[in-house]
């Protein structure tokens, strides 16, 4: 039961984006979250909805909650990662899944070095930054920053790609730019998904300044660009679209649950349909839906092999197929779409 003094302080909750810190009896630091409005996202922990037995037992256990306030959905998806290592909260180690669990890896040791996610972190010398509960979300925040910050996402081999024409390389590989002024750039990066913002912003301000002092107008406006970039952040959408989806789809899993008396609520439903056109170029789509949400970064398409006129051989052969696949996470639900 919620006190009165916890119901008094909730009403208080601002409309900004921030990072939340629920705490027990004793003042313990039990889970950290992030929040684009903090007002709904905090508040929708003691609505008198159905939710999942764990969230129900953290929710019971929640005797105060504190919360920080950041300008951008950006800064609150770096501040929970920085938190959380911090507090290692119990909460945000039970309710977590751990094949979501990701690091920014920068191989900083290579003369020209690659940003990638990785979810194992190794004894290689390179630069790791994390760990980020939602995979979907950091790769969201690291295409948007890639437009600040350029930066290779594989391996250098000196080629110009499509990538280079879109200005999403620093461009070694044209004379743009050197490896040296490259790796400036990305320490940029990593103080930034590090969480050091706003002195980041200020060195940026103050190089632009002595740059165009010195009529080095070039470099002045690339560090302005980068300066607005990293300002404009507050009107990109990083999270926020799923954020108040999360209590409403886990009751509508539950209930899912109940009505198709399953073993554990449906975190992974997978959808199959076939078509065609008159008998050939048979197609198969798998759909996916985690927690209730559509991943559209796991749909994928199978061209049909065997009987070309068949959907239930058809059916057969795609389910049989997607099956090969164990690095793709098995659904607890799969749907398939009848032919009649």
């Amino acid at each position: 039961m919620i006190s009165a003094e916890l119901k008094a302080k909730l009403k208080t909750l601002p409309s900004s984006p921030g990072v939340y810190f629920h705490k027990n009896r004793e003042g313990e630091v039990i889970y950290v979250g992030k929040a684009a409005v903090l007002k709904n996202r905090v508040r929708q922990y003691f609505q008198n909805t159905e939710k999942d037995p764990k969230t129900e037992a953290l929710v019971a256990e929640i005797h105060d909650t504190d919360w920080l306030i950041v300008d951008t959905e950006m800064d609150a998806l770096f501040l929970e990662s920085e938190m959380i290592k911090r507090y290692m909260p119990k909460w945000n180690i039970l309710l977590r899944d751990d094949k979501t669990v990701s690091y920014v890896r920068i191989n900083m040791d290579q003369p020209v070095p690659d940003v990638s996610i990785t979810r194992n972190p190794l004894d290689d010398k390179a630069t790791y930054i994390g760990p980020f509960y939602a995979k979907t979300t950091i790769i969201k925040a690291l295409r948007v920053l890639r437009k600040i910050f350029p930066y290779y996402d594989k391996p250098y081999n000196g080629k110009k790609t499509l990538d280079t024409d879109l200005g999403l390389t620093p461009g070694i590989e044209i004379g743009k730019t050197t490896e040296k002024a490259y790796k400036t750039e990305l320490r940029r990066l990593i103080r930034y998904l590090n969480g050091d913002r706003d002195n980041l912003l200020k060195e940026i301000e103050r190089d632009m300044r002595r740059h165009a002092s010195l009529g080095e107008f070039e470099m002045a406006a690339k560090l302005r660009d980068e300066y607005f970039g990293l300002k404009g952040l507050k009107r990109k959408i990083i999270f926020s679209d799923k954020e108040f989806l999360d209590l409403s789809s886990d009751q509508a899993l539950l209930q899912l649950q109940k009505l198709l008396n399953l073993n554990s609520v449906p975190r992974r439903i997978e959808g199959y349909d076939i078509s065609h056109i008159s008998g050939s170029d048979t197609v198969a789509s798998m759909v996916v839906f985690k927690n209730g949400v559509a991943s559209r970064a796991d749909y994928r398409k199978f061209k049909i092999r065997s009987s070309k006129n068949d959907d239930t051989a058809s059916m057969r052969e795609v389910v049989t197929r997607r099956l090969k696949h164990p690095e793709w996470e098995y659904p607890e639900l799969i749907i398939l779409d009848g032919s009649d």
